[in-house]
């Protein structure tokens, strides 16, 4: 299993960006998939996770109303919109793969067992 991630960059305060995670495999489908960032000098922070049917999603609170998972099983993609962009979301951001099936805890980086590059994101004021 890879993940490749794509879409970072550099856009000022209040844009946005989509973030994109392909995965080789046929086992996409199967799985949670999530995103976590880690900004500079910090540790890796969750960020998004969403359930293999799309029907379940769960946000970090200082990503919620202006972040959005989606996934679409048919392309093995995973995808994070990042709107209204503070420069506190500057990170290298990751997309990773569930052990379990289960969306719940989704936050913690120990329950992800294949993780992709990551992409910068730099947020300018």
């Amino acid at each position: 299993v890879q993940l490749q991630a794509s879409g970072g960059g550099l856009v000022q305060a209040g844009g946005s960006l989509r973030l994109s995670c392909a995965q080789s495999g046929r086992t996409f489908s199967s799985y949670v998939m999530g995103w976590f960032r880690q900004p500079p000098g910090k540790e890796r922070e969750f960020v998004a996770a969403i359930d293999w049917a799309s029907t379940s999603t769960n946000y970090a609170d200082s990503v919620k109303g202006r972040f959005i998972i989606s996934r679409d099983n048919a392309k093995n993609t995973v995808y994070l919109q990042m709107n209204s962009l503070k420069p506190e979301d500057t990170a290298v951001y990751y997309c990773a793969r569930k052990i379990t099936r289960m969306l719940l805890p989704g936050h913690l980086p120990d329950d992800y067992n294949y993780w992709g590059q990551g992409t910068q994101v730099t947020v300018s004021s």
